[in-house]
């Protein structure tokens, strides 16, 4: 069988392999085999019942492949709890405080409702390594077992909001609400509907949401983290100090300041990283950024005297190397901040309200705020490729990238690396001078064309 995870767990269209009921109900079962062997390592989980809690987004398909998710993961000896329409980070947070041995959230995030995707989460709440990923595929392939023929029941189900959203207040205490601020938000239609208007309601906001009617098949369409230009209008036609958008599983957030002009994670990475330094509260003196995060932001945090750690996409990737280094903030330029005091995955709400204390605790705008932050010109250029030779091979082309770095010195960043995907070599250049960091990419563009000819 080919690869099941991705970079954030299985995603297809609903209804086709990989989100077929066979390969679904197999995927419950085989998670079930890979966990009682995980804790049969540990003498005093040894013999214990599997016990998986799940979370799903609006989409109209969530409901059937919880169904049969728990029906692969019954015909295994485990159960499968449902927490309903729930945002992914609070089925992360949720899984270990209720002695969960797993958590699942079925989601395809940001992607249209056609599709849909299933995340695993370990009993300590953090995402499955791809080690662990791996293994469940290898089960999954092993055509020595199978899952028994039947029909998938109904779900138990809980209701746990209200204590993910004491969780949440507590990022946002009394003496660092601003009350009666004017906040609009929009939730995609998605996870955050049944958490997000609440929450900002009971914290003392004055509250206006849009995108909080799913219908099943409208989650991201037109609004949400990836359109925010109708919370945009929103915030400045009806005079609103910040604007915030989730994406539909609650696990991101992007932001729109007074004047309607968006804010994206860079932005927030900087502002939360250099209050956190001030409160003493950013550990290693760090944050774990990736390596599409611009140039500006290291530059940026350079000044303020806090390193900037770069890993793959991914938030993944980014907590584990927040683990590896014992490091309290990391994230994605695409809205995805892991704040670990709190959680050790991204969370929209969370990276909200630390947004929202870090602007009481300075006594700034969210405009002014993120204008710490100069973004440098960005150039991306794509080429196809018959195949993925090792760039390093060719000693033209490795010179001229050793040129543009040069050039570079210290002021932009070169990123040069094929598509996981697609038979492309991309080339990103970002520096002071877009007329001439696009020259440059250009030049390293015509050394790999005449490379491979």
């Amino acid at each position: 069988m080919r690869q099941l995870f991705g970079t954030d767990g299985v995603r297809g269209k609903a209804g086709d392999p990989p989100l077929d009921v066979p390969t679904v109900r197999r995927l419950g079962a085989a998670l079930v085999r890979v966990l009682r062997s995980v804790s049969s390592e540990r003498t005093e989980s040894k013999g214990s019942v599997i016990r998986v809690l799940a979370g799903r987004d609006t989409r109209e398909s969530g409901g059937w492949i919880e169904r049969e998710l728990a029906f692969g993961i019954r015909s295994q000896g485990g159960t499968l709890t449902s927490a309903g329409i729930i945002p992914t980070p609070a089925v992360a947070y949720l899984t270990p405080r209720m002695g969960y041995t797993a958590g699942v959230v079925i989601s395809a995030s940001h992607n249209p409702f056609e599709d849909n995707g299933i995340k695993v989460f370990s009993g300590a709440g953090e995402k499955f390594t791809e080690s662990l990923e791996r293994t469940v595929e290898a089960v999954v392939a092993d055509a020595s077992w199978s899952v028994s023929d039947g029909e998938a029941g109904p779900v138990e189900q809980v209701d746990l909001r209200s204590e993910y959203m004491t969780h949440l207040r507590e990022i946002l205490p009394s003496d660092t609400r601003t009350a009666g601020m004017r906040l609009a938000v929009d939730c995609a239609n998605g996870a955050t509907t049944t958490v997000a208007p609440r929450l900002f309601e009971d914290l003392g906001f004055d509250v206006r949401h849009i995108g909080s009617q799913p219908d099943g098949k409208n989650i991201n369409k037109g609004c949400g983290s990836t359109a925010p230009e109708p919370l945009a209008k929103m915030v400045v036609e009806g005079g609103y100090s910040i604007g915030v958008a989730f994406d539909g599983d609650g696990d991101r957030a992007i932001f729109v300041d007074g004047s309607g002009k968006v804010v994206d994670g860079d932005a927030v990475m900087l502002m939360c990283a250099k209050r956190m330094k001030a409160e003493g509260r950013l550990k290693g003196n760090a944050i774990v950024a990736t390596v599409m995060s611009n140039i500006g932001l290291e530059i940026a945090l350079k000044s303020d005297g806090i390193n900037m750690v770069r890993c793959a996409v991914g938030d993944k990737y980014v907590m584990e190397e927040m683990l590896r280094r014992d490091l309290s903030l990391g994230g994605e330029q695409s809205g995805h901040i892991i704040f670990s005091d709190y959680l050790f995955t991204g969370d929209g709400l969370a990276t909200s309200l630390n947004v929202l204390r870090t602007m009481a605790a300075t006594g700034r705008s969210l405009a002014d705020l993120a204008a710490d932050l100069t973004t440098y010109p960005q150039v991306l250029m794509n080429l196809r490729v018959k195949e993925k030779v090792d760039l390093k091979t060719l000693p033209s082309v490795a010179e001229v990238m050793s040129t543009v770095e040069g050039r570079l010195a210290g002021n932009g960043r070169l990123l040069v690396r094929y598509s996981g995907t697609e038979p492309l070599l991309r080339v990103m250049l970002e520096g002071q001078d877009e007329a001439e960091i696009r020259k440059w990419g250009q030049e390293i563009v015509d050394a790999v064309k005449q490379a491979l000819a």
